[in-house]
């Protein structure tokens, strides 16, 4: 196939184009030709830029598939299917499209958020019904020949985020650590690898509607305990309860990250994924994703994690509740 992916020298998107070649597949970027530009030499890049409105490059273009890495707000979803000619497109969107996260087991026919922002600007508040809205231009725009692949939270190497990478990279830096909540909080979350190889096999198979994309729920000690091992690490877990958190300034999510406590989240690591299942998603060993993201961190140029918390910070709080760091 012909296929186009808008972005692709970042996490899903590369991983997206690895799998495409892996399987035979003509592969064309586009993207602004800022970031890791020394990725796939071999593929033709257009260039362009959303922000602005510029796809020119794209302007007559033929594409068997179109898959959209990089579309935050509709403008960008309605300007680029303006552009361009396909037989199938593949949004990815997010499972942040709900208006709520309180239920668990939330299926694709769960209700979206309903809130339609004026703005194309990304904040915590946006990003879902931006993407609610962007959906709805790709539908409109393309009916019966869209995908949209709603993301979970996504791990593994190459990771910019670093929310999954923190906790075994601090697993093997070993020693007291804090923990949130217990060793059975559950997490759900999915190996980049297992979701851009699921994209392009429902590219191959023409699939179209909404699909909830993530993994199966895990417990946060079962994550802890497979990197403990596999870094021979001497770590310890000094679990703490969400109020001694809030009381110790432990932001949920920055500081601990995929940790997410209250009601109003008691279905964020607990969505339905049987639809994608039925159509032949699969998932690695969780200690082959932990064992990945570890020897990509050891290459890194900047090991600085993004998310989590320093440790001057853990050792200030392990010293405050247990008088030693």
């Amino acid at each position: 196939m012909k296929i186009l992916v808008t972005g692709g020298t970042v996490f899903l998107g590369r991983h997206i184009v690895n799998a495409a070649l892996a399987r035979g597949h003509d592969v064309t970027l586009f993207n602004r030709g800022q970031t890791n530009q020394d990725l796939f030499p071999a593929l033709v890049k257009l260039k362009g830029d959303r922000a602005t409105g510029d796809l020119e490059a794209l302007a007559g273009t033929q594409w068997d598939a179109v898959i959209d890495t990089s579309a935050y707000y509709p403008r960008a979803v309605s300007e680029l299917l303006a552009k361009v000619t396909t037989e199938h497109y593949t949004f990815i969107s997010s499972i942040s499209v709900y208006a709520s996260h309180a239920e668990k087991n939330q299926t694709e026919a769960a209700p979206v958020s309903q809130v339609r922002p004026e703005t194309e600007t990304i904040t915590g508040e946006t990003y879902g019904p931006l993407k609610v809205m962007c959906e709805a231009a790709a539908y409109t725009a393309m009916p019966a020949r869209t995908l949209s692949v709603r993301s979970g939270l996504i791990v593994g190497p190459d990771d910019p985020t670093d929310r999954f990478t923190y906790w075994p990279v601090r697993v093997a830096q070993g020693g007291p650590m804090l923990t949130p909540g217990s060793a059975a909080y559950p997490m759900q979350f999915i190996d980049v690898r297992d979701e851009a190889a699921w994209i392009i096999q429902a590219v191959e198979q023409n699939l179209t509607g909404n699909y909830n994309l993530t993994g199966l729920p895990v417990a946060i000690g079962t994550v802890l305990e497979t990197a403990r091992a596999l870094s021979a690490s001497d770590a310890t877990y000094m679990w703490l309860s969400a109020d001694t958190c809030v009381e110790h300034g432990l932001a949920p999510w920055q500081d601990l990250p995929l940790w997410m406590p209250g009601a109003d989240f008691a279905g964020f690591s607990a969505y339905n994924i049987d639809k994608a299942v039925a159509t032949g998603l699969s998932f690695r060993p969780l200690a082959d994703t932990i064992r990945d993201t570890l020897a990509w961190q050891q290459l890194r140029p900047d090991p600085t994690l993004r998310t989590g918390m320093s440790k001057e910070k853990e050792q200030q709080v392990l010293a405050q509740l247990y008088g030693a760091g």
